[in-house]
């Protein structure tokens, strides 16, 4: 894509760390707070001031979980007062920021314009919102956060705990190779979707070196979770199901049915994580069950 993204230029001026009023978010976007409140307004259906208080308060919630404190997220998210921040996140979620779970889903708050705060300091424009079947988006959702959790913890071992072959010849699928090692399962599960969303857009194999830290999986992660839930909302939204994919990038090309990617990648994904989780504990690390239904209860603020 070629030339300015003005749209884009006033929503970073929005989320700009600097600009938390008005004025100062139109100065950064080089506009009048009149011009710069009326075409936000007018294109994304919300008042800047408003959208930067929602925003925030995504980012802070998924602080939280991530295990900062409610006096750090209530700082970072321009509040004066933790009183004042926890009033208007307790508005907003339906429980204080105390009981905010670590490791939790998603942190979205509703918004018709699908704009959201994306871990870990990015926006993510979506151009429809909760478009999904509720057990699509369930499903895609928690292999996402799952999957985060899961590298996450991988981050804590040792290089050679991370790579050291754990179940000799074991393969997941016949035609991906060996995955006997917590290295393997991870970057094979994080590659999938980057391979599947490369064909998809008819680009080039992606990059996959040997040797990906932990570190480096998470990072790659985080770029194509939002690619991959953006393309599944996008084909809900346009009932493009049954739509077929022609992928060059396989010798020879194949065909395949868009609702048959995405269940094929969730099937593996569920495997994958599991396995990761095996092996993680024959490492010595701590997981969860990697239960959904907890995942669920966690997003939603519930208690067990």
């Amino acid at each position: 894509m070629t030339g300015r993204d003005r749209l884009r230029e006033l929503l970073d001026a929005v989320l700009d760390e600097d600009n938390r009023t008005l004025e100062q978010m139109a100065d950064g976007a080089y506009a009048s707070p009149y011009h710069f409140s009326r075409v936000l307004s007018r294109d994304t259906g919300e008042a800047p001031v408003a959208m930067r208080r929602r925003v925030m308060l995504e980012r802070a919630a998924w602080r939280l979980r991530r295990g900062s404190s409610v006096t750090d997220a209530a700082w970072e998210a321009g509040y004066e007062s933790v009183e004042g921040f926890s009033r208007a996140f307790t508005r907003a979620y339906g429980h204080p920021p105390s009981s905010a779970v670590e490791g939790g889903g998603s942190t979205w708050l509703p918004a018709g314009n699908g704009i959201h705060f994306h871990p870990p300091t990015s926006l993510w424009v979506h151009s429809t919102e909760q478009t999904m079947n509720p057990l699509t988006d369930q499903l895609v959702r928690h292999d996402l956060d799952d999957t985060r959790v899961l590298v996450e913890l991988a981050k804590g071992l040792s290089d050679d705990e991370f790579r050291r072959v754990r179940l000799a010849g074991h393969e997941v699928s016949s035609w991906e190779g060996p995955e006997e090692s917590i290295a393997a399962v991870l970057e094979h599960h994080v590659g999938t979707k980057e391979v599947w969303l490369a064909a998809i857009e008819g680009a080039d194999l992606p990059a996959r070196p040997d040797g990906a830290t932990a570190a480096d999986l998470l990072d790659r992660h985080d770029v194509v979770a939002a690619r991959w839930l953006a393309f599944v909302r996008e084909v809900e939204s346009r009932g493009g199901w049954d739509d077929r994919l022609v992928d060059a990038l396989c010798e020879p090309p194949e065909s395949f049915q868009l609702g048959s990617v995405v269940a094929h990648v969730l099937t593996y994904a569920a495997h994958r994580r599991q396995l990761a989780r095996h092996l993680l504990r024959s490492a010595g690390v701590e997981t969860d069950d990697g239960d959904p239904i907890m995942w669920l209860r966690a997003e939603r603020g519930e208690h067990a």
